[in-house]
């Protein structure tokens, strides 16, 4: 490089290390007024002193660099350990100038006399990267890249264990205390296999010593793609297929019915439901399943034979984006027109505020020998003029009103008179509940009451039911107990999963146990017979100090076996530079933080874990012989600020672009005291504020509430702009499921992969490339063939930003 160029190249450096300089600089005073790190300071001085030296040519300026290099590490490796991704977040751009620094066009000009007046030009008085000065700066450049390299081998967030042997004998098929009719191992004909909510398979033919070998079988696609007049941005294909007989039944988005061959995937027939687009859902527009009844005993029809007249002994089940519930006949579709008026019932009867496209069921219902219970979703924090959230249970053969519970008149269970209208605005339950027909009790995950954020104006009976899983008389729907997750929520930390049932052994007697993931991370273990803990929770003191005219609760229940993360600090800041872990440093203490539960604030409060939740609809899978949870917990913080309204009718949050009194105007709390901007706490470049790993799999004793192990999950492969698989650990939207051979199946990270982990340790046993996002949960059941197949379902989900399909796809061992 000639000479002028050289000096080119050194007054560069000078101007970034200025820049650098004054970034760090200015940012880390702003950090320390608010009470943080006086790193970036310090850091910037550095910065802005070897740009003096180097302006001067000065072979100090190198040794003053390298003392901001060795003085990073320290710092970096007091705040973080031998972590990689917060390791490289503090040191990338130290490190990087400083091997520009160390380049000879750099080095070269360092030392030299500036010429006297009339006197030629010096020569140069090389420093270079292996002598005087340079050595400093090489040798600390030297210890990052060891430290660095040590880092990739260390995981401190790793727990390693093996889950015990297996405790149990009894069948799956038909756990203890009942679940109605035996399921046979190879079927799958419930939501979460039987009405258990175990996501449990007996198979056993896929084991950590072939699930390698696993290979697609074959695929199929419904034809059925989000972007349709009328779609919302949250469509979504999160449907766990039923598998009955040979055939497999499915519902899509646009609410079609499809029967598949389960052995070929060949399509059997196909049912258009036929939803006007003026009534699709305004704000989630999915299926996550179908329910099915088998034909009772008694009868002489079958699934494969009509009954006479439509009335069809066996059943499936289809709750509709417009407000029906449907019953078809399993054999071709037809409708089974001796189930209410002309094979449906209307869901929409007796409901206040009626507004198309505002309520419907996203979740099948559950289905007895006589009954199907049926919940439903509302808009939320849209106004507190919702749709109720009753629960009614129907006559599985005439489709007859038999109760309703409505959480607002908990004892009032009759069926509604004509002309009558449930309670507006009443907690719901939107998620997929449990049955114990032994028992008879239903066991239902309750959400909150719109607005999620604002509780000044709840009832004593909304306080009681809000955030509960609660478990009702199947005869009659009277409350047989109600254990309440989190107390006067404030949150948006709804019960979002079914609840599994699992009979566990503990201190050596057999409890009927009822397993309840939440949204903060908690798994409460309960006595399904009475809500009272087998493992212990406690009430610990939570932080005071909600909006004028609400409260907060003096006290939260936590559960010993919690996944709950400890509170951020400005060391979990991170990015992908140090400037921008400091902008969110600086956003974290801007922001009202306690802890976990901090309430809602007019300045602005971190909500973690963020109410995407530890855990959502996807729940857990559990093991009746191990008596263990298979969970994929995620950690995403989320940042909540309240804006005070002056009237019933301006937009505050959404925006001038959005007509007002349209449908839905999300987060505007139209009747509330105040709209609510809630989003992801995440960097000016779009990352999460918080290091990673942002998703695991883990396993946990049913019988201790102790972690067995817990491994990062998932790449970045398909959430970042340049597609690189590191292995950070991801979000996930969808349920494991788990099988008796040992082997347990994910689809729902936001990577595009379905894959096996080894029950006993963790260990990723082999994945499998999908085509878009896989955020619906596995199941597994036994072709004609005699093989085991793995489903997965396969077409992304719309607000999460994973990429859309129509896929649904079989795996198999070789023949």
């Amino acid at each position: 490089m000639k000479q002028s160029e050289r000096s080119v190249a050194l007054w560069a450096m000078v101007i970034l290390l200025a820049v650098l300089g004054l970034g760090a600089l200015g940012g880390g005073l702003w950090l320390i007024l608010l009470g943080g790190s006086w790193y970036y300071a310090v850091a910037g001085l550095l910065f802005l002193a070897t740009a003096a030296l180097l302006a001067k040519r000065s072979p100090a300026a190198l040794s003053v660099y390298a003392l901001l290099v060795i003085g990073t590490l320290i710092w970096a490796l007091w705040e973080v350990g031998l972590d990689w991704w917060p390791l490289s977040a503090r040191g990338d751009v130290v490190a990087v100038v400083g091997f520009l620094l160390l380049l000879p066009w750099v080095t070269h000009r360092l030392g030299e006399r500036q010429p006297m007046a009339g006197e030629p030009a010096p020569g140069a008085y090389p420093v270079g990267a292996f002598r005087g000065t340079g050595l400093a700066l090489t040798a600390s450049l030297a210890v990052v890249l060891l430290v660095a390299v040590a880092s990739w081998f260390t995981d401190p967030h790793r727990i390693d264990g093996t889950v015990p042997a297996r405790q149990q004998t009894a069948s799956a098929a038909a756990p203890a205390g009942g679940s109605g009719p035996a399921v046979p191992d190879g079927e799958w004909q419930a939501y979460g296999r039987t009405g258990f909510g175990q996501r449990y398979s007996p198979l056993t033919g896929i084991t950590p010593e072939n699930a390698d070998k696993l290979q697609v079988a074959w695929s199929y696609q419904t034809g059925d793609l989000r972007g349709q007049p009328g779609d919302p941005k949250e469509t979504t294909f999160e449907v766990t297929p039923l598998k009955i007989g040979n055939r497999l039944f499915l519902c899509s988005p646009h609410q079609h019915v499809i029967a598949l061959d389960a052995t070929t995937g060949k399509e059997v027939w196909r049912r258009d439901l036929q939803i006007d687009p003026k009534q699709l859902a305004l704000q989630h527009l999915t299926c996550r399943g179908l329910s099915y009844r088998p034909a009772p005993q008694a009868a002489t029809a079958t699934a494969s034979t009509p009954a006479a007249g439509g009335a069809c002994a066996a059943r499936l089940f289809m709750p509709t984006a417009d407000g029906r519930l449907v019953a078809l006949n399993p054999e071709d579709g037809s409708i089974c027109t001796g189930f209410g008026e002309n094979g449906q019932v209307n869901l929409w009867a007796n409901m206040p505020n009626v507004q198309p496209g505002a309520y419907y069921s996203t979740s099948p219902p559950v289905v007895t020998a006589k009954l199907i219970v049926v919940g439903g979703t509302v808009l939320d924090n849209v106004s507190t003029k919702e749709q109720s959230g009753v629960v009614r249970a129907f006559d599985a053969d005439s489709g007859r009103l038999v109760w309703n519970w409505d959480s607002a008149r908990p004892d009032q269970t009759a069926p509604i008179a004509d002309g009558q209208t449930y309670t507006v605005n009443s907690p719901n339950s939107w998620s997929i509940a449990s049955v114990d027909e032994a028992l008879g009790m239903v066991y239902l995950p309750l959400g909150n009451q719109p607005p999620d954020q604002f509780g000044g104006n709840r009832s004593p009976e909304v306080e009681r039911f809000s955030s509960s899983v609660v478990a009702l008389d199947l005869a009659t729907g009277q409350v047989r107990w109600v254990f309440q997750t989190v107390h006067h929520d404030l949150w948006d930390y709804d019960v979002p999963a079914q609840p599994s049932l699992i009979d566990l052994t503990v201190n050596g007697q057999t409890v009927p146990a009822l397993v309840q993931p939440t949204k903060q991370g908690e798994l409460f273990v309960l006595d399904r017979r009475t809500g009272q803990p087998v493992l212990p929770v406690t009430e610990k003191p939570a932080p005071q100090g909600a909006a004028e005219g609400d409260h907060s609760a003096p006290t939260q229940p936590v559960s010993v076996l919690s996944y709950d993360p400890p509170p951020l600090s400005g060391a979990d800041m991170w990015g992908a530079t140090m400037f921008d872990q400091l902008a969110c440093r600086i956003a974290l203490k801007r922001l009202r933080y306690d802890g976990r539960f901090t309430p809602p604030s007019l300045q602005g409060s971190l909500v973690y874990p963020g109410n995407f939740g530890v855990f959502n609809w996807g729940s857990v899978a559990v093991d009746p012989q191990r008596q263990i949870a298979f969970t994929t917990p995620t950690y995403l913080a989320f940042v909540s600020q309240l804006v005070p309204r002056q009237n019933d009718t301006d937009l505050y949050v959404q925006g001038d672009e959005r007509p007002k009194f349209s449908l839905p105007a999300l987060n505007e709390n139209f009747g509330a005291p105040y709209a609510i901007k809630l989003g992801p706490f995440v960097s000016v470049l779009g990352l999460p504020c918080q290091a990673p790993p942002w998703g695991y799999v883990a396993a946990a004793d049913l019988t201790t509430g102790k972690l067995v192990w817990k491994h990062k999950n998932g790449t970045t492969r398909d959430a970042s702009p340049v597609p690189l698989p590191f292995r950070m650990g991801v979000p996930n939207l969808g349920g494991p499921m788990m099988t008796a051979g040992g082997v347990a199946f994910l689809s729902g990270t936001i990577d595009y992969y379905v894959r096996a982990y080894d029950v006993s340790t963790g260990r990723q046993l082999w994945e499998s490339r999908l085509p878009a996002g896989g955020q619906a949960t596995p199941m597994t059941y036994q072709g004609e063939d005699g093989r085991q197949y793995v489903l997965v379902v396969a077409g992304g989900h719309g607000s999460l930003g994973t990429k859309g399909g129509d896929s649904v796809i079989a795996y198999a061992l070789p023949k």
